[in-house]
């Protein structure tokens, strides 16, 4: 059974649609949810479903062994990042080369980098005046928003869109996506 841990940083929409996405596999479980900000919504979401919920300190994260020792003691296979704000610390990476995947919510490589999050992007997006938009599944290593491209997808952006109609048309890519990606690399990284 692969483990895998969410990172995220707010409501947990996202998270949410990876969970019910793999409520009944046989091959992949959810084993925890780890969290950058007390209080955030991802974390009732682990209280809810029962997952194990871990709250990350950010000098622990960036200076010390970036938590992994405890996702190595919780047998973490592989590492999904659903709205997680903080730059994944090199350390982490070298522990899980090529086993952690992010999403974000544009077609990079344009808005993409420090920075470049959430309505951020939209916005950036919408004052370019860009005829699309979309998203981008990649696997994550040293550089911001950077990393093989495992799936991008598309939606027009029309003269009417706001950021908050355009992070509409965003979520539903990501919740239709985001699920079906990692499913997809998991089978991919087992067979090779």
């Amino acid at each position: 059974m692969i483990q895998l841990a969410i990172f995220a940083s707010g409501a947990g929409s996202n998270a949410q649609k990876i969970i019910d996405h793999f409520r009944n596999s046989a091959a992949i479980n959810v084993a925890l949810i780890a969290c950058n900000k007390p209080g955030a919504g991802v974390l009732a979401i682990a209280q809810r479903e029962g997952i194990a919920s871990l709250l990350i300190e950010k000098e622990a994260f960036f200076t010390g062994d970036a938590y992994v020792p405890v996702l190595k003691e919780k047998e973490i296979d592989f590492i999904v990042l659903a709205g997680f704000l903080w730059k994944v610390p090199p350390v982490l990476i070298a522990a899980y080369p090529g086993k952690i995947v992010n999403i974000h919510p544009a077609l990079l490589p344009k808005y993409g980098g420090k920075g470049m999050y959430g309505n951020h992007v939209h916005e950036a997006v919408i004052a370019n005046k860009e005829k699309e938009s979309g998203i981008t599944i990649h696997l994550v290593d040293e550089l911001y928003d950077h990393g093989r491209t495992l799936l991008q997808a598309t939606c027009p952006v029309t003269a009417t869109d706001t950021a908050s109609s355009l992070a509409q048309k965003i979520h539903l890519l990501e919740h239709y996506y985001y699920p079906r990606v990692i499913e997809q690399e998991l089978r991919l990284q087992k067979h090779s």
